[in-house]
């Protein structure tokens, strides 16, 4: 038996008081009020409502050590970046290294492997597939449904997935970016109760006008705290909190949720809507076997200085103190190496663009000078999944289209990672190198190779060194290049946090020097090849037109 000191944030009666918490087999069996000394405050642990382990680059057990200590007492997952890779091997993969770590993971069953059929993945997870998966224990909820024109016209295949989690009583998460009016209420219809892409103040209002969660995402590309804070105080039952996509380098240098709770101190919202958005409205909604700091509950809790500042001293997941001063109180375990990489490495005439026949090779279009029309321009906006487009007059060298670091139009390739196929080229602006190149085998939702560069040359090597590597990050110039491996999928490392962390800082910087503003290069062009997110992407197969659903063509014609 324990017991512990503190100013208690009860959040579920929305008050606060001196008074000792005591603690007994994993559970609180007393909460009562007392005078005392202590000025620390004690609140439930904190929860990711929604995340994808594999960005931060870390296999589970690795990245627990990183969420307790910022006060993260559990996460919804979804092992959707693994499955595109491994399948079921990759789901079980996952849940095979949680157990080596306390922090409560609760995995999902991915319901879009691969995320469309435009794309090659390495596996399938097909409507029979995702019925016996939702059947497990183990597997909570049926994660983000991407395949919102599926679910709207009525595919017979996506809404088996969705009548399977009805049919075994688990939550249905959705993914539906600008989704709004009749075909919205289609999706909401058809059971999917969440969303974490709302790009407007606007759309997220509808969203939980029509009964919604909303997600408010703040991760390392993808920041929306900003555009939907208000939400917490209007909506307090109708939002949860979650990073979605959080690279290493932010957990640990800008925190997890509990940074989200510090930027809502900064914006003035009550701390008890911040904590049930953090906290109680994940907890109820999918069932979690999370406590609230309520006698009987189990007892995961955290210790912080002040409301204010929210510096987690001290986090407690059933009962026992898994993080206290600066110290994760667990081990470390090595994890196993699994991968799938089967892609042989390129060459100059690979990424070739010829415009004139004798240029041309057999796998790449041919086009004469006369025909020189505008093309598709990809249009990254930063801090943003979303893209743009525009038409601009291409660079030519030498009968081949080229990247122009002068006006930011650089050239941008993407290629299977599981067969040696024709390499895809698109262009693509905002991205800033003036020089050099990045690479990297995390490309969503397939994880194919995508990059980008300021010569042909350069992309080559890059992508080169991804290939000898089986995987991971990439960035310089074809003579200097760093990496960082990721030997498990091609997604995470078996390193410690700190170390991927501090490599993957040394990439960014290398990245800057480069030329590009972008905060979070690598995990931008990582969400270039996701063809669900609108509204011009580039997939191992081709230009992808997300707002019409089909591919198009470089030239834009007349």
């Amino acid at each position: 038996m324990k017991k512990y000191l503190g100013i208690i944030v009860d959040a579920v009666s929305r008050r606060q008081f001196k008074g000792e918490i005591t603690v007994e087999n994993g559970k609180i069996i007393s909460i009562k009020e007392k005078e005392h000394d202590n000025e620390q405050y004690i609140l439930p642990g904190l929860v990711d409502a929604h995340v994808h382990i594999e960005s931060s680059m870390t296999v589970p057990s690795v990245f627990a050590r990183m969420a307790v200590a910022k006060g993260t007492v559990a996460v919804v997952s979804d092992p959707h970046e693994i499955a595109n890779v491994m399948g079921e091997e990759g789901i079980d993969y996952m849940l095979e290294d949680s157990k080596k770590a306390p922090l409560k993971i609760f995995f999902g069953v991915p319901s879009c492997v691969p995320a469309t059929p435009f794309e090659s993945s390495g596996a399938v997870l097909d409507a029979n597939t995702v019925d016996r998966l939702l059947e497990r224990k183990d597997l909570h909820y049926l994660s983000e449904m991407m395949n919102f024109p599926g679910v709207i016209s009525g595919f017979p295949e996506v809404m088996a997935k969705l009548e399977s989690a009805k049919k075994y009583g688990k939550v249905i998460d959705g993914h539906a970016p600008g989704l709004r009016g009749t075909d919205l209420q289609k999706y909401i219809e058809a059971g999917i109760s969440t969303d974490h892409e709302s790009f407007t103040y606007e759309e997220a209002v509808e969203k939980i006008k029509l009964g919604m969660k909303i997600q408010i995402r703040e991760g390392s590309s993808a920041r929306n705290f900003k555009t939907l804070y208000r939400l917490i105080d209007e909506y307090p039952r109708s939002v949860m909190l979650c990073t979605d996509d959080s690279h290493p380098d932010t957990l640990i240098f800008e925190g997890h949720i509990d940074k989200l709770i510090r930027c809502g101190q900064e914006k003035g919202l009550d701390i008890y809507n911040l904590i049930m958005a953090a906290v109680i409205n994940p907890v109820k909604h999918y069932g979690l076997d999370v406590g609230l700091l309520r006698e009987g509950d189990p007892a995961n809790f955290i210790i912080v200085d002040d409301l204010r500042s929210f510096n987690v001293l001290s986090t407690f997941i059933d009962g026992e103190c898994v993080y206290d001063n600066g110290k994760v109180l667990f081990p470390m375990v090595k994890a196993p190496v699994k991968n799938v990489f089967n892609r042989n490495k390129i060459s100059i005439d690979d990424v070739k663009l010829a415009v004139s026949p004798e240029e041309a090779t057999q796998d790449q279009k041919k086009i004469t000078e006369e025909q020189m029309e505008k093309i598709r321009v990809i249009v990254a906006r930063d801090g943003e999944l979303v893209t743009g487009q525009e038409l601009a007059l291409p660079k030519m060298e030498n009968g081949n289209l080229v990247s122009d670091p002068a006006r930011d139009i650089l050239k941008m390739v993407v290629l299977s990672r599981y067969a040696d196929d024709p390499v895809q080229i698109g262009f693509i602006k905002n991205i800033g190198l003036k020089k050099g190149a990045i690479a990297s085998s995390i490309a969503h939702d397939s994880h194919n190779i995508i990059a980008v560069g300021a010569t042909d040359k350069d992309i080559v090597e890059a992508v080169n060194r991804l290939v000898e590597n089986k995987g991971g990050i990439v960035v310089g110039t074809a003579e200097h290049l760093l990496d960082l491996p990721l030997e498990v999928a091609g997604l995470m490392s078996t390193l410690s946090g700190e170390e991927v962390a501090s490599r993957y800082q040394l990439l960014n910087e290398e990245a800057k020097k480069l030329g590009t503003s972008l905060k979070s290069p690598f995990m931008t062009l990582a969400f270039m090849s996701l063809l669900v997110i609108p509204e011009l992407k580039l997939g191992d197969k081709g230009l992808f037109d997300v707002t019409k659903f089909e591919f198009v063509e470089l030239f834009a014609g007349e």
